[in-house]
């Protein structure tokens, strides 16, 4: 077994997983995370007694030979006390006044459109498939015998990343209202119809119509578990540990600079991280050129989210065993303004008197305030969350008519809340944007110029639980080797 030192900057779901991975594989793990707690984008936290997620609402895929199941199993993640969501309507998506219900499982998700929408039955049949395609090929990305690495190289690079979601869509469903109704469940993406890849936009959407799922008790659930056990296998994940500095010495990564005067020493080093944020910690890199600078810093960012999370008057929780995408008629969900809630997702919470409104919202809507400190951000600050809550609760009131009389309180975030507090830049819900016109330059290895740095999380392919686990192997692969981790994860039983 190894006993190279590892240190991992960042204690989210990303970096978590890597410390497992490694720490697993007898590598010594340091994780290093800047706040009080774990957890980045999946935090759990109180207000009162009301449990509320920042980022996590639910996810998809978690029975057995599912797109999930194969990387929590390896995780331990599967005996956590998860809750499944209805399977004749996981999603309900409601445009204008018309509801329509998205159904668990292939056959039944197209049969249940194909009612509402009997002339597309053949467009729906193949729009199904090619989501069904994807799922079940991704095992194919942990091939052992170093084809895996390979096989992701051909998936990042290769025809569903360079072909656009929005072309496929309009090619295969002809009826503009089916169109926008599968596109209606967009707050788990952002949906551009001049960038989005067809890869991202099927993955995501796949693993939820396979199942879907909500965790009673919070999200942050997932991290302490990570966490337990990287303390259980000898590795340490220490809070309030911000990292200032990754220390190049002969153009190789030996070690982490913390709280300014701490210098913990590496063999390698992960940044869980934005980009962004890796080279303003190699700001006195002389291995990290211009041109490697100057691409990272062209990147856009997907947009954030405003978020109102919601606290009911006791016993009035009007629980709903699905998540509500609504949307106004005229809404164009393919390009989202982010000005005004066009779309809000309705989140509940399972034994918790609270639910959450989300809606989009863009960084550059915000900036204004974000040189002023969290919680004096002045009474214009505080007038325009007010307003983007009534917003969302003017779009959700005909379907949630009893909400206004039931509300107790009122926390809310916006991108400079998600950055303040998780580190995400700028807010971005999806980290950063990837484009099927040029996926060599969105699509982000885990290595990068600097030997033994590597990255990982969501802004290098894929993003959402599902993406950020698929890539946590991928960077540890480049560690480790991806025959010994499909041999691990026993990638060849994955498939039903």
């Amino acid at each position: 077994m190894s006993s190279k030192r590892v240190v991992i900057i960042g204690a989210g779901l990303g970096g978590l997983e890597c410390g497992y991975i490694l720490a697993k594989n007898g590598m010594q793990v340091t994780v290093l995370e800047h706040d009080r707690v774990v957890g980045g984008c999946l935090q759990s936290f109180r207000r009162g007694n009301t449990l509320f997620d920042t980022g996590f609402h639910y996810i998809g895929g978690l029975e057995e030979g599912q797109s999930l199941y194969g990387l929590f199993k390896y995780f331990n993640l599967l005996d956590l006390p998860w809750h499944k969501l209805d399977e004749d309507c996981f999603d309900e998506v409601i445009i204008g006044n018309s509801s329509f219900s998205f159904a668990n499982g292939h056959d039944r998700f197209c049969e249940t459109l194909t009612r509402a929408f009997p002339q597309e039955k053949e467009g729906l049949r193949l729009y199904t498939q090619m989501l069904k395609n994807v799922g079940e090929h991704l095992p194919d990305t942990f091939l052992p015998n170093g084809a895996g690495c390979k096989q992701a190289d051909n998936y990042f690079t290769g025809s569903l990343f360079a072909t656009s979601a929005y072309d496929f869509l309009c090619d295969t469903i002809h009826d503009p209202l089916l169109r926008k109704v599968l596109s209606g469940t967009s707050l788990k993406m952002e949906l551009d119809r001049d960038t989005l890849p067809l890869y991202v936009f099927a993955q995501i959407n796949n693993s939820y119509i396979e199942s879907a799922w909500r965790i009673e008790g919070g999200g942050q659930q997932m991290l302490d578990c990570l966490a337990e056990q990287i303390h259980g296998f000898g590795g340490e994940v220490r809070t309030n540990a911000t990292v200032t500095s990754i220390i190049d010495y002969g153009g190789k990564a030996v070690g982490v600079r913390v709280n300014k005067d701490e210098f913990i020493e590496a063999d390698y080093v992960i940044a869980a991280q934005h980009p962004q944020a890796v080279m303003q910690l190699l700001a006195d890199s002389p291995t990290i050129r211009k041109v490697y600078r100057r691409r990272i810093a062209s990147l856009q960012n997907s947009f954030g989210m405003f978020t109102a999370n919601i606290q009911l008057k006791s016993g009035t929780n009007p629980y709903e065993n699905r998540n509500i995408y609504i949307h106004k008629a005229d809404a164009d969900l393919w390009n989202v303004r982010g000005q005004s809630a066009e779309s809000v997702l309705v989140n509940f919470y399972h034994n918790e008197d609270a639910l959450d409104l989300l809606t989009p919202l863009r960084w550059e809507t915000v900036a204004q305030w974000s040189m002023m400190p969290q919680g004096r951000r002045g009474q214009d600050y505080v007038e325009y969350k007010e307003q983007k809550t009534e917003e969302c609760l003017q779009l959700i009131e005909q379907r949630l008519p009893y909400l206004r009389g039931a509300i107790e309180k009122v926390y809310t975030s916006t991108p400079l809340s998600y950055q303040n507090y998780t580190l995400t830049y700028h807010g971005a819900a999806f980290g950063i944007k990837k484009d099927y016109r040029s996926p060599l330059t969105t699509i982000l290895s885990p290595r990068t110029p600097l030997e033994n740095l590597y990255l990982t999380g969501q802004n290098l392919n894929l993003h959402g639980v599902l993406g950020v686990s698929m890539t946590s192997v991928l960077t540890c692969a480049e560690l480790l080797g991806m025959d010994t981790l499909a041999e691990q994860l026993d990638v060849k039983h994955w498939r039903q």
